[in-house]
């Protein structure tokens, strides 16, 4: 008996969902806010969680995975995030409604990480 899968398909392929998110987390690190769906942020911010914690552990290879070899990002969530989310368990990023989209009325969210 199949349950509940875990995660939204969001009408991608397993491989086009893991380069969008690897994308969309590398801009949530260099940028550190992004303009998305609310669907997509809500699997976006399990993402970038996992991303900011393989750095606080000082898992290289992880993160180099993760964020698709950007090396901007990469340098970043290593020698800025990581060291700012010490302290921090989770909780890493931040989702704020800002209202539907014009076009076609879709939730529009801000991710932003936390301070």
């Amino acid at each position: 008996m199949i349950k509940n899968l875990g995660y939204r398909k969001l009408s991608k392929t397993g491989s086009h969902r893991r380069a969008m998110f690897a994308n969309m987390a590398s801009s949530l690190l260099i940028n550190e806010k992004i303009k998305t769906t609310l669907p997509k942020a809500m699997d976006l911010r399990r993402f970038a969680d996992h991303v900011i914690t393989s750095a606080k552990k000082g898992d290289w290879a992880e993160v180099r995975r993760s964020t698709r070899n950007n090396k901007t990002a990469y340098n970043k969530v290593f020698e800025v995030i990581a060291v700012r989310y010490k302290d921090r368990n989770g909780g890493f990023t931040k989702i704020l409604r800002i209202g539907p989209r014009k076009g076609d009325a879709a939730e529009m969210v801000l991710v932003k990480l936390t301070e």
